[in-house]
């Protein structure tokens, strides 16, 4: 990858982008809804459930939100843990234990407080594919980290 001017704001950028887009991707493979859904389903967090019947407005917004939430998730991580990261090898290992704690924050905090208003309800194999899915999450986010900083 060529290096940029800005190796911390290119990390947090490409981690939170590409790992936001690829969450929505994979809410959208383990639930089997059209990622359109899935958007208003985001949006849903700020707009309540009137977003589910939405159209395209309520579907920019939950991308909006997915992508903010994501540079977000990638800027904590780079900031505190960025440049320890990428000088080791254990970057894999840093970017799924930050999987675990994504998981655990987006679904025991932030969808609690949001206008959904619920606790998750996992099915075995619903817990599996949503905790793989931040383990990836976390993941590209480390990868990212580790090769624009290092």
């Amino acid at each position: 990858m060529a290096r940029s001017r800005h190796p911390v704001l290119a990390a947090i950028l490409w981690g939170g982008l590409v790992a936001g887009t690829l969450d929505v991707g994979a809410a959208s493979l383990i639930s089997g809804y059209n990622p359109l859904i899935i958007l208003r389903y985001i949006a849903g967090g700020l707009l309540g459930k009137a977003a589910l019947t939405g159209g395209m407005n309520e579907a920019a917004l939950g991308l909006g939100l997915q992508w903010a939430m994501s540079l977000i998730i990638a800027a904590i991580f780079v900031l505190v843990v960025g440049r320890r990261v990428a000088a080791t090898r254990q970057w894999p290992v840093w970017g799924v234990a930050y999987g675990v704690v994504i998981f655990a924050v987006m679904n025991y905090v932030v969808v609690p407080l949001s206008a959904h208003h619920r606790m998750p309800h996992f099915s075995t194999f619903s817990f599996i594919a949503n905790l793989a899915a931040m383990l990836l999450f976390g993941w590209i986010i480390a990868l990212f980290t580790r090769n624009r900083l290092a």
